[in-house]
């Protein structure tokens, strides 16, 4: 509980001062420790200060100053060591009580992991953690908060680990995110992780953490690179210059994070000898306009509790409008703004620069001086591996082909190899499907289990495999580094389309997912280029589209089925770059930005990683077999077995025992058996077709019906389509279900029963449903149309309206209709 949660008469012992430095000395001298008792004697009449008893003696604190303390009350004790089925505590007296949770609050350390993109956070933060989740070579892949908790030394650690950042500028929705977390936060200890290859760069953020004056470690990371370099880096001294203990780590391989997780509880115990705040030098100058804004912020005591007034002062003289918008509501804002005013006039007018670059230009030679003390790096030339690997693969005439030709190979490899563990799966569910057919008895529940949840569910889990193989392609081309250098060659062709390179990793994310493909788009500073770029990312197929496609490719197309679904997949490209031209020309008229992004070494992925990557997003595919599928299924089984009783046609049953008596009471010869049991077949199709139809399933597909047959689409495929809304991988499992007429037949697989569905009645009636022009059709259908729900939640939080969201769902499912009706029209023309 918080010291300010505390009601007149209540009282608590502190277990825990938050905040920073200045604060933390401050209440700390005034006998706010842990361990002491502090007893609420009464609020102001407006709420605000409140007064304490503590050490036999009255003080006063503000609100918001006692909301970072953390307090243990008698009660609080009780109850949480009542959760935790403690069997003494009728026995235990309450001094005891709150001794006993004291214990745990105060050896509980909430810990933020801030660094570069591609700094190796994500890979300690594992390690750390054992957590699962995705590590890239690149910027952008940690694009939301991770949280984990875990023990080391009787301690628990709470870690989050936040974006990945190159500075704490209000520039992108990343820096904002980081400086707002630990603003409002608060997290005991700020581990900054500091990629050792590239050591100048990387301390820029350290320094603006060192202006926040808030706890600091610095994890060394990648030393193993540093040292293989030959360089040579004092990183004690180092430490003792900026006040920052700093732990040589190579987080992909677990090395130094105990000496890390030790450092960071000596640091919270305060016995850290090498921890001290000091100031960034940034010249005579500068310094006095720093302490004259600094001195106007200092008269709010309420709003210095958890900003430092010298990062604010500094941070205004950047012309940040973040720190701008926090201080307006303070009573002095006019003041403060117009003292910043003055000395941002007189310093550009002094050293003839804009103020944001001076101050960018003394932090750098800040970190050049201690570096100079500190580093000295070896004669070898530095990433010589990098630059020779680079001019091939980014080559002017190779680079393009190379690229081709993996993107090429992913796909070709995802269906062909992905084919032979599929088909043991299919088998398999074959295999309890005739099972429970064989002993089980006929009703609702069998009905349920082999022509709903086993079809359906079993239609989509056969291609585990392939989402596998396709994930581990990605996490290689993420992990080597090659996927920036994929945004470097896409550059020219992004530029043309009035987006650049950066806007192709999202892009490339989508192939595995959409959803954290948008969340990537964050990483782009322009506002109209992220929304571009969130709303033509669902035209990259991503992988529950996969199952789809190998469907009805490798039902339609089996001899060009990898070439194919390379085809499927690049004419979303296609897609998604004549939409990107159109927007940029209508609705996101705006002046081109300069492509600027890092282009990291390249690194060798650990098998570790990988395998994590792969594993987890194919947990998430069986997640989904067990979650929202399972539910669909269930759902669209429901409406198709319902209502029971229907009005046939004709009296089918009839028919039948008719022919099945014709059978049993005349000695026919072979050929006419057989000829009598044709036609009892055919008439069971035709009955299952009508109930069908008649079902509460079939009359949502007839009401569609007229919508989609100019597409070459029936009902069926209408009702496959409606149920994609959800997860396109429901698509194959709605199929599934609606396909389990022909259950007789040797042929049981989905893909034989889409070839031999004939249309029932009507105009067509007799003519096959799916030819190559309407499975080319439905295809291209499939890769346009409404994104799932999933996505257009994304699409909202991330632009943060509903309107894009709405325009999405309309647009998408728009230009689905109409490229399915030119592709079924034309190729109808070509064919017939």
């Amino acid at each position: 509980m918080l010291l300010s949660e505390l009601h007149n008469g209540e009282y608590g012992v502190i277990a825990k001062v938050k905040g920073r430095g200045a604060f933390r000395k401050r209440i700390t001298e005034m006998g706010f420790v842990k361990g002491k008792k502090v007893t609420v004697v009464k609020n102001a009449p407006l709420k605000d200060p409140i007064e304490y008893s503590i050490m036999g003696y009255e003080v006063s604190l503000r609100r918001n100053e006692a909301s970072l303390i953390e307090v243990i009350t008698p009660n609080e004790a009780k109850e949480i060591l009542t959760s935790n089925g403690s069997s003494t505590l009728t026995k235990t007296t309450e001094p005891e009580l709150i001794k006993t949770r004291l214990k745990e609050v105060s050896k509980t350390i909430n810990i933020a992991l801030v660094g570069n993109p591609n700094a190796g956070k994500t890979s300690i933060f594992n390690h750390l953690a054992g957590a699962k989740e995705h590590v890239g070579n690149y910027s952008g892949v940690t694009v939301d908060s991770k949280k984990a908790k875990f023990k080391h030394k009787g301690y628990t650690f709470n870690i989050t680990d936040l974006p990945g950042t190159y500075s704490l500028t209000a520039y992108t929705p990343e820096e904002v995110f980081v400086r707002r977390f630990i603003h409002e936060q608060t997290p005991d200890i700020v581990i900054n992780v500091v990629d050792s290859s590239n050591l100048e760069r990387n301390l820029y953020l350290t320094t603006q953490l060192i202006d926040m004056d808030i706890r600091v470690i610095c994890a060394l990371n990648m030393y193993d690179e540093l040292l293989e370099k030959g360089d040579k880096f004092d990183y004690l001294m180092m430490g003792k210059l900026l006040g920052i203990p700093f732990i040589p780590t190579v987080g992909s391989k677990g090395k130094g994070l105990d000496k890390l997780l030790d450092t960071i509880i000596n640091v919270y115990a305060e016995k850290d000898k090498i921890t001290r705040h000091i100031h960034v030098n940034y010249g005579e100058e500068i310094e006095r306009s720093i302490q004259a804004i600094q001195s106007k912020i200092k008269k709010n005591k309420a709003l210095t509790v958890k900003y430092s007034s010298r990062y604010l002062a500094i941070k205004l003289i950047e012309k940040d409008k973040l720190a701008d918008k926090l201080l307006r509501d303070e009573t002095n804002y006019i003041e403060i703004r117009d003292q910043a005013e003055y000395e941002i006039n007189r310093l550009e007018t002094l050293f003839k620069e804009d103020s944001e670059t001076l101050i960018t230009d003394a932090k750098y030679g800040f970190i050049a001086g201690a570096l100079k003390e500190t580093y000295k790096e070896s004669s070898h030339k530095k990433r010589h591996v990098t630059e020779r690997i680079d001019k091939f693969l980014t080559h002017k005439f190779f680079g393009f082909p190379i690229f081709i030709f993996l993107i090429w190979l992913t796909f070709f490899t995802t269906f062909t190899v992905g084919q032979y563990p599929m088909n043991w799966i299919e088998l398999g569910v074959d295999w309890i499907s005739k099972t429970i057919n064989s002993y089980m008895t006929e009703g609702p529940l069998k009905d349920l289990l082999v022509n709903g949840i086993i079809s359906g569910v079993g239609s989509v889990i056969v291609f585990l495999p392939n989402i596998l193989i396709l994930f581990l392609f990605i996490s290689l081309l993420e992990d080597t580094g090659y996927m920036a250098r994929a945004a470097f060659i896409m550059d020219k062709l992004m530029h043309k389309i009035g987006l650049h390179g950066k806007s192709f990793i999202p892009l490339v994310m989508g192939f595995g997912c959409n959803v954290p493909a948008i969340m990537a788009s964050r990483t782009i500073e322009n506002k109209n280029n992220r929304l571009v770029t969130m709303l033509i990312t669902p035209f990259m197929s991503c992988s529950a589209r996969l199952p789809v496609y190998i469907l009805i490719l490798g039902a339609f197309f089996p001899e060009h089925a990898g070439n194919l679904l390379f085809v499927i997949y690049f004419t979303g490209i296609l897609i998604a770059i004549g939409t990107a031209l159109l927007f940029k020309k209508t609705i996101f008229k705006a002046e081109d930005i300069p492509f600027v992004m890092e282009l990291p070494p390249y690194r060798m992925p650990t098998l570790r990683s990988t395998i994590f990557h792969m594993w987890h997003k194919g947990s998430q595919y069986l997640k989904k077999m067990g979650g929202v599928i399972l539910v669909a299924v269930i759902f669209i089984w429901a409406l198709g077995y319902f209502p029971s009783e229907i009005e046939y046609s004709k009296d089918y049953d009839k028919s039948l025992k008719s022919l099945t008596q014709e059978i049993e009471n005349q000695n026919t010869s072979k050929e006419a058996t057989d000829s009598l049991m044709a036609r009892i077949h055919q008439i069971e199709l035709e009955k299952e077709a009508e109930r069908q139809e008649k079902s509460y399933l079939g009359r949502i597909g007839k009401f569609i019906e007229p919508a989609i047959r100019p597409l070459g689409f029936d009902w069926k495929m209408g009702v496959s389509l409606l149920s994609g809304v959800a997860a396109k991988e429901i698509v194959v499992s709605t199929l599934g279900v609606l396909y389990q007429s022909d259950t007789e037949t040797d042929t049981n697989n989905l893909a034989e029963k889409l070839r031999a569905e004939t249309h029932q009645g009507g105009a067509l009636h007799g003519e096959f449903v799916f030819t190559k022009v309407t499975a080319l059709a439905f295809l291209i259908f499939i890769l346009v149309y409404f994104p799932c729900v999933a996505v257009i939640s994304a699409i909202k939080n991330e632009s943060g309206s509903w309107k894009w969201a709405i325009f999405t769902i309309f647009f998408t499912t728009g230009l689905a209709w109409l490229l399915a009706f030119l592709v079924y029209q034309i190729g109808n023309l070509i064919v017939g």
